[in-house]
């Protein structure tokens, strides 16, 4: 079996990648980091990149026990996992054949996230979410964006076309 991670920034495209590689691929199963709640999480990330951006907060106990039960049932080729740390986190790294990151721009990540996550907001809400997003979720998004960068495997321009970008995917899941 291999186990592809797909990573990218909050809005980035990592769910829809997912989404239709799992489609493409024969006989394929998904894990989605948002689906958990994570003993751990961060809630403050000003706070967490002032100590130092350690990933290992984040307990992914839960995660890796769907992983294991995936591994174990035999019925799959693939594993693909919506995730966003890459080889970072320790408890993840060693079970991973590829990790895959999608560089998306930044400006387009968060007008996606407005435009899916906010449809209903009003004009303050949205005001207080861009003043939020200067002061303190852009630095984490940068801090985690790099340390992906660095950490990947292959890298995809998250500006392309999803059909191109399900393309290159899939390219470099079979030479992984």
């Amino acid at each position: 079996m291999k186990i592809i991670a797909v990573g990218a920034v909050t809005a980035g495209g990592k769910t829809t990648v997912v989404r239709a590689l799992q489609e493409r691929l024969p006989k394929a199963a998904a894990l989605y980091f948002d689906d958990y709640t994570f003993e751990g999480e961060v809630e403050d990330y000003a706070e967490w990149l002032a100590a130092g951006a350690d990933v290992h907060v984040w307990n992914l106990s839960p995660l890796r026990a769907d992983m294991e039960r995936i591994i174990r049932s035999g019925e799959y080729d693939y594993l693909l996992l919506d995730y966003p740390f890459a080889y970072a986190h320790s408890m993840i790294r060693d079970d991973l054949d590829c990790c895959i990151f999608i560089d998306t721009p930044l400006d387009i990540a968060m007008a996606r996230r407005v435009l899916r996550d906010m449809q209903d907001a009003s004009a303050d809400e949205i005001r207080q979410e861009m003043t939020a997003y200067l002061q303190y979720a852009r630095p984490a998004y940068v801090q985690m964006q790099n340390e992906q960068l660095d950490t990947a495997d292959a890298v995809i321009d998250g500006v392309k076309p999803l059909e191109d970008i399900i393309s290159e995917a899939l390219g470099i899941i079979s030479g992984c």
